[in-house]
């Protein structure tokens, strides 16, 4: 609230009593809240398009990319990973992809002071920073549980949703054409036969379950040798729809602590489509909304930002999803997703 004392005709200024006694206006001083630095924040669970849209808007709004990947943080297996390439970048800045020691560890704290200092290098440039990942217990603890970030930025958050059974049968056919591209053979870069993976990058899901692949081709005929790799390549899958199913759980817990200030954005229709019919789906449903979301987040003061998009029912889809996958190795699963 302003108070204005200009109607005032004394040259002495003005007492206001509080509960300490009177006090005179010139020794009081009202600090003037300093506006916060906007973040966009993009979260979704694997294979939904965070990295797209968050390139979009990249080039829309001059901004700069934060991974909040938990395993693309370290270097080494682009394809396993499934790292955004140098030509998919289109010149934009990414921030933590692929610097950490593959065999070390990187927690939620360790994201929390990166993301902070790359954060505010961007908004130091006159840029926007864009935080993309589908580490959702990386994104909590940055903007809901750290203290000092809330302090110094104001966040919009987009959620980029796909159906599970459509999600699903999309990152099916990604494990396939990962394979075609180098996936086994990149990953027997990392096999050890006493290794650890439930530490570094060999947590990736595409590690862990090549690892009887790996231990016997050699010692197996053609035959035996085909079914273990097309046993292995089918946990792969497995295990990418049961993270999809864990991340969108996660998400939604998310959300709520958020307090719905998130939007969401079906990108459903845009997985059913192909080729250019595809593409004007996504302008249309995902990257045109998308920035006009972002657009009024950073240039209107005053504005609602409760998305008015309702859900849909989250837990009869994973209810039934995971009755599909059944039991599988958890320890992968919970290794991406906390």
């Amino acid at each position: 609230m302003r108070i204005s004392f200009s109607a005032c005709k004394h040259t002495v200024q003005p007492l206001v009593t509080f509960p300490g006694g009177l006090i005179n206006m010139d020794q009081l001083i009202i600090p003037r809240q300093r506006r916060k630095d906007k973040v966009v924040v993009v979260m979704g669970a694997t294979g939904t398009g965070k990295s797209r849209l968050s390139i979009d808007l990249a080039t829309q709004f001059r901004a700069e990319i934060i991974n909040s990947d938990k395993i693309q943080v370290y270097r080494g297996l682009d394809i396993v990973t499934n790292k955004v390439t140098d030509e998919e970048c289109l010149d934009v800045p990414h921030h933590l992809l692929g610097f950490v020691n593959p065999d070390e560890d990187f927690l939620a704290h360790d994201f929390v002071y990166h993301a902070s200092q790359a954060a505010d290098a961007i908004t130091q440039r006159g840029r926007l920073p864009i935080i993309a990942g589908g580490s959702n217990s990386f994104i909590k603890a940055l903007v809901n549980d750290d203290i000092e970030f809330r302090s110094k930025y104001e966040c919009c958050f987009l959620w980029v949703d796909v159906a599970m059974p459509v999600l699903h049968s999309f990152v099916s056919k990604r494990v396939d054409q990962m394979v075609t591209a180098g996936l086994v053979e990149e990953a027997k870069e990392f096999f050890e036969p006493a290794g650890d993976y439930a530490r570094g990058i060999r947590r990736a899901i595409g590690v862990p379950e090549m690892d009887e692949f790996f231990r016997y081709e050699n010692i197996v005929d053609g035959a035996t040798r085909a079914k273990l790799l097309e046993v292995a390549i089918d946990q792969v899958k497995l295990n990418t729809c049961k993270l999809a199913c864990h991340q969108l759980r996660n998400i939604l817990r998310l959300g709520e602590q958020l307090e719905r200030r998130t939007h969401r954005l079906d990108a459903t229709e845009a997985f059913l489509k192909h080729g250019e019919e595809s593409d004007e789906a996504w302008e249309r449903v995902v990257a045109g909304p998308g920035t006009r979301i972002v657009g009024r987040f950073l240039y209107e003061d005053h504005i609602d930002f409760v998305s008015t998009i309702i859900a849909p029912p989250p837990l009869a889809a994973t209810a039934a999803t995971s009755v599909i996958l059944g039991p599988t190795n958890t320890a992968a699963i919970a290794a991406a997703t906390h």
